[in-house]
């Protein structure tokens, strides 16, 4: 192993324990990791900021964080809270009823603007019951997340399978004859949010009075709904995802002009925004320095001949690995080994590709900093007072994955191995 890889190595793990332990602030890890990969040449800048930084996950970030706070001047939190707590009253069926809400927006663009929009409905239902912010956000976060292979437009490694391998919208949920992947994962989703029900079946407190009427402005909410229009239909028109993020915030800017100073420094969570750019550039230097390729090798190499045993293999790995790294480039590497592997126990790839998507997916769930969606929900948190503990949020995050992972790997399993 080259000093290249062994500096990564070093780097990257530093990193992700400075982030899980919140020792210091989650920007100034990532960015000075940023900065010893860029003085030491393994990363060079022009790499760092045309090729290592997804604009189009920071974009949309930015605009949507705009709309979320304009979203939350208008009051309207507070109604649709208010109408939340009249249909389910009870705080469990609440808090299930935000994560449903959640899943199915996630499941047609991207987690982080859905978290940034449920947020404040979040907060003000934890006020009105005076309930504790923290299972609300995280349980948004993690249902943000389990629905990444529901439909090919959930989340970018959905995307990049369709692009690499052919499939449309529909042969996810119907293919070759037989339940797709978008099928099987709506299985999963209802086993994670089963177990979600039953974490928190303590959350018995009932709100017996009658919402309170608020009168809300309309204008953020007609927004969101055109800003996710527009999210939905613009790679049909060739139009960058990050472009109509920013333009969402711009308007959004233009809403909220007599709060300025609010949307762009005082309230902003520029900790986790720069934490994230830095992210980008430190797996980018993973993936550069074959770092990745060398872990895939391995995996190769083990001589597995049973499917199953492959199946379980390459589910949980991915499980693992996207508990701790960006999915993207992962999702990228492994699609030619799943199929080279396949190839060589003459069987389908589709089982192996489902497999590892799903576990790349949902994997991430397993940390507050496996996605991006968990390190903005944690932001949030800390901005609202709250210290996200790595053991609190696993008590959450970890049994609602198993559930989603483990109930789609049986099915995968069942439907495809035979």
């Amino acid at each position: 192993m080259g000093w290249e890889k062994i500096l990564v190595l070093m780097v990257f793990t530093g990193v992700y324990y400075l982030a899980l332990s919140r020792k210091i602030m989650l920007s100034h890890a990532a960015l000075g990791a940023c900065a010893m990969l860029l003085v030491t040449g393994i990363v060079s800048p022009g790499q760092a900021f045309f090729e290592a930084i997804d604009w189009n996950v920071l974009g949309i970030y930015w605009g949507f964080m705009m709309v979320s706070f304009v979203f939350m001047k208008s009051r309207m939190p507070e109604r649709i809270a208010g109408q939340v707590l009249k249909f389910a009253r009870r705080e469990k069926y609440v808090l299930l009823l935000l994560c449903l809400i959640t899943a199915f927006l996630s499941a047609f663009m991207q987690n982080v603007g859905v978290v940034l929009i449920m947020a404040p409905v979040a907060i003000a239902t934890a006020k009105r019951l005076n309930s504790s912010l923290f299972r609300y956000m995280i349980a948004i976060a993690v249902s943000s997340n389990v629905v990444t292979t529901v439909t090919m437009v959930a989340d970018p490694p959905s995307i990049i399978l369709a692009m690499k391998t052919g499939m449309t919208f529909f042969d996810f949920y119907w293919f070759q004859g037989k339940a797709s992947l978008g099928t099987i994962t709506l299985a999963g989703v209802a086993a994670a949010m089963l177990v979600l029900l039953i974490q928190f079946r303590d959350m018995t407190r009932t709100l017996d009075a009658e919402p309170e009427k608020v009168e809300a402005r309309w204008g953020a909410s007609v927004l969101f709904v055109l800003g996710v229009m527009a999210l939905a239909a613009a790679p049909s028109f060739g139009i960058s995802p990050g472009w109509v993020g920013l333009a969402t915030g711009l308007i959004a800017l233009l809403m909220g002009r007599r709060e300025l100073k609010e949307m762009l420094v005082t309230e902003f969570d520029w900790d986790s925004f720069l934490f994230v750019t830095g992210i980008f550039v430190i797996v980018f230097g993973v993936q550069a320095t074959g770092l990745l390729e060398d872990f895939v090798g391995v995996l190769a190499g083990l001589g597995l001949r049973e499917p199953w045993m492959l199946l379980a293999l390459l589910t949980w790995v991915s499980v693992g690995i996207s508990a701790v790294m960006d999915n993207v480039p992962y999702t990228i590497l492994m699609i030619p080994v799943c199929q080279e592997l396949a190839v060589r126990l003459g069987i389908s790839p589709w089982p192996l590709l489902f497999g590892m998507l799903v576990g790349t997916g949902i994997g991430g769930n397993i940390t507050p900093v496996g996605a991006t969606a968990n390190v903005f929900a944690c932001g949030i948190l800390e901005k609202n007072g709250y210290k996200v503990r790595f053991g609190e949020y696993v008590k959450i995050g970890l049994p609602f994955s198993v559930a989603a992972v483990a109930t789609a790997h049986a099915l995968i399993a069942l439907v495809w191995l035979r």
